[in-house]
């Protein structure tokens, strides 16, 4: 087992078998000996979840890896990373990156920028917000990147920057972009995740630093928040509060979903090999769903609930802004060249993101 202070008793047995699974994965991790890495947006699901991890790889590999922690919030830190405040490797600063940094801004060798509110619900509530961590806080991150003389910067983006498909049916590859309207209050989310992109293409020409992209696409797992607002994130919590699933659409729409232990190996994948100044997807689109089958199969996981599933067509909402795109599966060849491949399938992970809140 992973050896960690109170590891087997302070994390959820779940959570602890992913952190196993991707501590263990067959990766350049002595790259990472004795390095410091930074990662920002440590109080959000994904970024938490990489920074546990890297405490891990370190601890399991012996590598004397330190991890910055940088958040908005310590509550949100202490709820994610509850079992890991003590932990000689880890530091959290707080700070909000789309404000400028102070001169005391901790350095690193590697620069990883989660930072972002990715969730639909503040598109519609705080969409200057949702602007400014993507462009203006990754302005900020690239400079101090610079200022470190970083090894790599690694920006989280979205596969939301892709727009309307032009041809739903065919996979998106990395150059394949739709239409997006910048009129739009929900492309405040997209367009400055494609002016985060842009900007890393830029200080890797102009700075000569090594900047690499990820585009994740529905990432689910333990530890998402339950009001999150994202339809899946809706069921999960149904399940686990044993209500009757309820989908408020037609349902058609069509959903790769990642578990989140396949993604945070792709992720360091990316940050190990990807390529300077280059883009990709991540996601599993062998687990592409209908969310209505999304809704049923969750209800039939766990029958012993009596969960039953209903829709409930709703009128819009003038806050929670819903994509308009029925279709947007990604082609991941490009990430497999690196050699990732996701293994969770839909009920494996949906299972284990249920049980892991019961």
């Amino acid at each position: 087992m992973i050896e960690s202070r109170k590891l087997n008793s302070e994390i959820n047995p779940i959570i602890l078998e992913d952190l196993y699974r991707i501590a263990s994965a067959k990766l350049s991790w002595e790259d990472l000996g004795n390095k410091t890495l930074l990662v920002t947006g440590g109080g959000g699901f994904l970024a938490a979840y990489l920074i546990k991890s890297l405490l891990e790889v370190g601890r399991l590999n012996k590598l004397n890896i330190k991890v910055i922690c940088v958040a908005r919030s310590y509550r949100s830190v202490a709820a994610r990373l509850s079992s890991y405040l003590d932990d000689d490797n880890l530091s959290i600063v707080l700070h909000d990156i789309s404000q400028p940094l102070p001169t005391n801004f901790p350095q690193a060798q590697f620069i990883i920028h989660c930072a972002s509110q990715a969730s639909p619900k503040y598109y519609g509530t705080d969409p200057i917000g949702t602007l400014l961590a993507n462009s203006v806080g990754t302005m900020y991150m690239l400079d101090h990147a610079v200022k470190c003389q970083a090894e790599k910067f690694l920006f989280f983006s979205s596969g939301e920057v892709y727009g309307i498909p032009i041809d739903p049916g065919q996979l998106i590859a990395e150059k394949d972009f739709g239409y997006l309207d910048p009129m739009s209050l929900r492309s405040c989310y997209a367009e400055s995740k494609r002016i985060g992109e842009t900007m890393c293409v830029a200080w890797s020409k102009q700075h000569n630093l090594h900047t690499s992209v990820v585009r994740p696409f529905h990432t689910y797992g333990p530890g998402m928040a339950m009001d999150d607002g994202r339809v899946f994130a809706d069921f999960v919590a149904d399940a686990v509060a044993k209500r009757d699933i309820v989908v408020k659409s037609d349902g058609l729409a069509l959903r790769p979903f990642c578990y989140v232990a396949d993604a945070t190996i792709g992720i360091m994948l990316v940050l190990l090999k990807g390529a300077k100044a280059e883009a990709y997807n991540l996601a599993n689109p062998d687990a592409e769903i209908s969310i209505r089958n999304l809704a049923s199969l969750i209800s039939s996981l766990f029958p012993e609930r009596g969960l039953s599933t209903r829709f409930e067509v709703a009128a819009g909402s003038e806050t929670y802004l819903k994509s308009p795109i029925s279709r947007s599966c990604p082609n991941i060849d490009k990430i497999k060249g690196l050699g990732w491949s996701p293994t969770v399938g839909l009920q494996d992970g949906f299972s284990r993101t249920i049980k892991s809140y019961f």
